[in-house]
């Protein structure tokens, strides 16, 4: 796969080329990303124009989905199984050797402790075996960058950072210089929509039994009636942008259960209303992610941190990939005058290839390089640059009203 970055040229180049390694002369500097900090053992092989080379990943959702939810030593038991297999298949279809690369990008932090050890490990072994550069890379700083590899964004922008979690709003003001704006104080979204649909029992459902909890939530929305359930937005009388959704949880809960009773309903037998209560759920994290991002952007403006001309906000990460949700953030956007920039959904959840960007980006401008001789920690827990959430809650914003209106 290799982007329309590549000049016409280039492409006639290596189209006609007997092998790709002709033409890896003309781009000398090749990343290894690895990540592995959840779920998903992902590699690739990116060059410094962002021409993918060669990708591999294997999706541990089935296995999860089965057990009703992340286990976290099940799930360093699959990346010890599979992450030699996954590099090796990206370097591979790259056709690029370890010694012809430049350096190893890798997930250190935040994830899931056990996960991000096997990572590490095993890219420590692999940069000191072949004497290759190492970048520690951060998670959210991945997931903020990686639509810079598609589309020519300059900083400073403001990005939207919603996965099954994490929940962040932040400022770009380089590749490893953030403002951050407000976080999740409980719980993030997507695992919100995932413990939802699973109190839903739509493992069940013949329609999403072999979807993730917030697909299924998103499929079924589709033809639910969200004004059938009335959820209250979280924290409306608190004017930052941080983000909770323990309480929208407890709300849906407590629907479930009342609707249960009244029809009879034992737990894992699915309800007449479970499309509304879908798509009323759906609706209500839709518009606090809406709300909280509407004062962000308000925010920077009045404190002149967005460029005049052509301000942008990127979303990304596995939730940015629901259709709703961005249609939502769509009405915010145009009302402020936003561009909003979403990465396809492939690239929004988590993968090797936008760690490998990440190391790219680090790699051009020398920041955050180390030898294959130094030593190198994962941490679990890591905020994404300089918190001033609470400079945003002094600001105190009242939002101006805003109609979210969706046509599902």
């Amino acid at each position: 796969m290799f982007p329309c970055a590549l000049n016409g040229a280039a492409r006639f180049w290596m189209k006609h080329c007997t092998s790709r390694r002709a033409f890896s002369t003309l781009r000398s500097r090749f990343v290894l990303g690895i990540e592995t900090s959840c779920d998903e053992t992902g590699a690739a092989v990116l060059d410094e124009t962002g021409a993918i080379w060669g990708e591999s990943l294997h999706s541990q959702k089935k296995t999860h989905l089965d057990a009703g939810g992340i286990i976290p030593t099940v799930a360093q038991l699959l990346h010890r199984e599979n992450i030699s297999r996954v590099v090796q298949e990206a370097l591979d279809r790259s056709g690029i050797e370890p010694s012809e690369l430049t350096a190893v990008a890798t997930t250190v932090k935040p994830g899931l402790a056990l996960s991000l050890g096997v990572g590490l490990d095993f890219s420590l072994k692999f940069v000191r075996l072949h004497e290759k550069p190492f970048i520690p890379i951060h998670h959210m700083e991945a997931h903020a960058l990686t639509v810079r590899m598609l589309h020519p964004v300059d900083f400073p922008f403001l990005v939207l950072l919603v996965s099954g979690g994490h929940s962040l709003l932040a400022l770009a003001k380089g590749i490893d210089e953030f403002l951050l704006l407000g976080q999740t104080l409980d719980v993030a979204a997507g695992d919100t929509l995932d413990k939802i649909a699973r109190r839903l029992s739509l493992r069940n459902h013949p329609e999403c039994s072999t979807l993730s909890g917030g697909q299924a939530i998103e499929l079924l929305a589709k033809e639910g009636d969200r004004l059938a359930f009335h959820f209250k937005s979280p924290m409306g009388q608190l004017y930052d942008c941080n983000f909770s959704f323990a309480g929208l949880r407890n709300q849906v809960t407590m629907a479930i259960n009342k609707k249960e009773r009244e029809e009879g309903v034992e737990k894992g037998q699915l309800l007449s209303c479970v499309k509304d209560i879908a798509a009323a759920s759906q609706h209500t994290v839709a518009s606090h992610i809406a709300k909280r991002t509407h004062r962000a952007i308000l925010f920077c403006k009045s404190k002149g941190l967005l460029p005049q001309h052509n301000p942008t906000l990127v979303v990304s990460g596995g939730v940015a990939s629901n259709e709703y949700i961005r249609q939502t953030l769509k009405i915010v956007t145009d009302a402020a005058g936003l561009h909003l920039l979403c990465p396809p959904t492939k690239f929004c959840t988590d993968n090797g290839v936008m760690i490998a960007w990440n190391g790219i980006e680090r790699l051009k401008q020398r920041k955050g390089i180390m030898s294959y001789t130094e030593e190198v920690n994962y941490e679990p827990k890591a905020p994404l640059g300089l918190d001033i959430t609470s400079e945003v809650k002094d600001a105190a914003i009242k939002l101006p009203p805003l109609k979210l209106r969706i046509n599902s």
